[in-house]
């Protein structure tokens, strides 16, 4: 019976080898499909905020002037599009299309005492006109919220009063500022409105705004704060369902905003209502607006090259300035970034971008993806069957037909969750059985030619290199066949568990090499364990331990980079084209290459492999950033391969210096 299992178990680790091919062989179509999808949306919009525009111009003297000629230098230099909000009492003071009062002023106005029965709010509008266009939307915006709005006046100048008080009507949205989108509409601009969800869902409201809207050829909506328009009132009004069906009917998509630190309430919904008409988004803050035009400029260049962002959104906003004793504002440093010097546009053109309406991405979809993805899936149940076997080879068989059921059970429950989970095993196991692979060949080749010579080290060493990369790249063609899904792109939904996947195939080469060396697990374990622990292991142990928590924080955005890394990734994005990976080619493929050498001669130094991991799991981790397109993955992971193998061979070099000096004056140092 045991050896009928063997045996099983030895067929078994043979057709893993096949499955894992056939999953590879699947993937290639729908990794096709993945790269037309990228290539169907080529246009880049440059987006302004409104509101930035009329801080800044409300510190001029003509303020009208002013914000004339700011939308003018802004055309001039590339930005199409701005972005107008819902307005507020507050927005339409700083426009002088209203002056707003409490009750103090008003008694102070009428020689009165200030009673405490009144604490409304009191508007007068600037101008006959104004009082014609904006009474009826403040009495709309008010209307929701049961706010009696009747009429008042001050001085001869027409007026409101607003039954609650001055700061709560601050809180309220009105519609967007026509006379604003009129003097947008005819200086040439694109409007995108930044729709909220403050108040009551009004369906009402929302198609009159939306009608505005189609009026001045919007086609795309951005939604300000923590929720998308209707999501409050969606479990009682099913608004977002209302909401998405008013903007299909007028053709009108969505905006994603990069980086954010949560997702904007109700947005995956109104996506998926969509149908994915979304668009991503990346914003250059008030703060940021500030940096050189080198530094922004390389920036917006990334963005769009690397990330599938497709609006650039532009803020700035006015500052005090001691020491010139005046207002300054950004404006002119992100003019300057778009033209020269920063030259951002002509980047983003140069990179195969058109300067235009932003379009969202045209899914490529065919029928048979399914059928596809089955195989995938079964190559990436083998290839995780694969690397459990380099542990438990007795266990071989058992973990496919667990590995088939579990999949089958998780495809009818939550198909989503199985993608993710194979995907993260497909990618865990590659970089995994690629390394244990190399270090059992170098046991082998070592044990075989206990003498052998440096230059068949060094070609031994460049050949497991390479075989070692096919194979841990063998898992990019899982990851994206698992996950070719336009929620990833838009990063909707992520690759779950990057943390895991930095850190498990290490801890997997480290106890094949600690525990899978000697006779058997049990004594290498036994052997360890009563070694005495003296402060020299308690010192290594330390630095290993924050080592490895610096090399964890930096597997997301929020990691610090080192003094000067910055300017070197810079150098590289604008000298390469494509930045390779810096732990990669500096690190972690020449490590992988020096310690591969070192070990066929000393094979102590096979403990090296435990962090050249590093390099064979960073070139997967490269593809598991859906939103970055595919070819530019390719190109980073194959740029890290070649200039890690250059690195590498100047590695080897000061090994073989460091080595001679070593027999040349170990003897001496041994006499003394």
């Amino acid at each position: 019976m045991y050896s009928t299992w063997k045996k099983g178990n030895n067929t078994t680790r043979k057709w893993l080898w096949i499955l894992v091919v056939v999953g590879l062989v699947a993937s290639l179509p729908i990794i096709y499909e993945r790269v037309e999808t990228e290539n169907s949306a080529k246009q880049v919009q440059f987006v302004f905020n409104y509101r930035s525009l009329l801080d800044i111009s409300s510190y001029q003297v003509n303020q009208q002037e002013a914000l004339s000629a700011e939308l003018d230098k802004l055309h001039d230099s590339g930005v199409n599009t701005i972005a107008v909000f819902e307005s507020n009492l507050d927005e339409l003071k700083k426009a002088r299309r209203i002056m707003v009062y409490n009750s103090q002023d008003v008694a102070e106005m009428n020689k009165s005492a200030v009673t405490a029965q009144d604490n409304a709010t009191y508007i007068a509008f600037t101008s006959e006109d104004n009082a014609k266009i904006y009474a009826p939307i403040i009495e709309d915006g008010f209307k929701p919220f049961d706010i009696a709005v009747t009429p008042w006046s001050v001085n001869g100048l027409q007026g409101l009063r607003l039954n609650t008080s001055p700061e709560d009507a601050g809180l309220k949205s009105l519609q967007p500022d026509p006379q604003a989108l009129e003097l947008i509409h005819s200086k040439g601009f694109m409007i995108l409105p930044r729709m909220n969800d403050n108040g009551p869902y009004s369906q009402e409201i929302v198609d009159k705004e939306l009608d505005l809207f189609t009026s001045y050829g919007v086609n795309r909506i951005l939604f300000d704060g923590n929720a998308v328009k209707g999501y409050g009132d969606n479990a009682d009004k099913n608004s977002l369902q209302a909401f998405a069906n008013s903007l299909k009917q007028r053709g009108m998509g969505i905006a994603v905003i990069e980086g954010l630190k949560e997702q904007q309430k109700g947005f995956a919904k109104l996506a998926y209502l969509l149908d994915y008409n979304v668009v991503r988004l990346h914003s250059i803050s008030d703060t940021d607006a500030v940096q050189s035009t080198s530094t922004l400029a390389d920036r917006i260049a990334l963005a769009v090259k690397d990330r599938k962002i497709r609006m650039v959104y532009l803020n700035a906003s006015p500052s005090r300035n001691p020491e010139k004793a005046t207002i300054t504002d950004p404006i002119d440093n992100l003019i300057h970034t778009l033209q020269e010097p920063g030259n951002a546009i002509s980047r983003v053109q140069k990179d195969g971008f058109q300067i235009g309406t932003a379009e969202a991405f045209d899914v490529v979809d065919h029928s048979w993806e399914k059928a596809a993805k089955l195989f995938v899936v079964l190559g990436a149940v083998a290839f995780t069957a694969m690397m459990i076997s380099l542990f438990l080879p007795s266990w071989t068989l058992a973990m496919l037909i667990l590995g088939l059921l579990g999949s089958a059970g998780l495809y009818v429950l939550k198909p989503t969750l199985l993608e993710q989970m194979l995907a993260l095993a497909a990618a865990i196991s590659a970089p995994t059985v690629a390394t244990i692979l190399a270090i059992r060949k170098v046991k082998e080749l070592g044990a075989a030619h206990p003498g052998m010579s440096a230059s068949r080290r060094l070609s031994h060493s460049l050949v497991l290199f390479i075989k070692s990369a096919l194979i841990s790249l063998s898992a990019v063609p899982f990851v994206v066949g698992l996950l070719n899904n336009i929620t990833y792109a838009l990063v909707l939904n992520q690759f779950r568990g990057v943390s895991l996947l930095h850190a498990v195939p290490m801890l997997l080469v480290a106890i094949y090499v600690f525990l899978y060396q000697g006779e058997s697990v049990l004594a290498e374990l036994r052997r360890w364990l009563r070694m005495p622990i003296t402060v020299f292991w308690v010192v290594i142990v330390a630095i290993i331990g924050i080592a490895g928590l610096y090399y964890l924080s930096r597997t997301g955005n929020s990691g610090s980079l080192l003094p000067g890394e910055a300017s070197f990734r810079a150098f590289l994005e604008n000298t390469i084209g494509v930045r390779p990976r810096n732990k990669e080619f500096l690190f972690a493929h020449p490590l992988f290459i020096v310690g591969v050498f070192a070990s066929l001669r000393y094979p102590k130094v096979l403990y090296i492999m435990i962090i050249a991991a590093i390099g064979q799991l960073s070139m997967v981790d490269t593809f598991a950033h859906i939103h970055s397109p595919f070819f530019i993955s390719l190109i980073r992971g194959l740029l890290g391969l070649g200039f890690g193998l250059i690195v590498g061979l100047v590695f080897v070099l000061i090994w073989q210096i460091l080595e001679r000096c070593w027999k040349k004056w170990s003897p001496l140092l041994l006499e003394k």
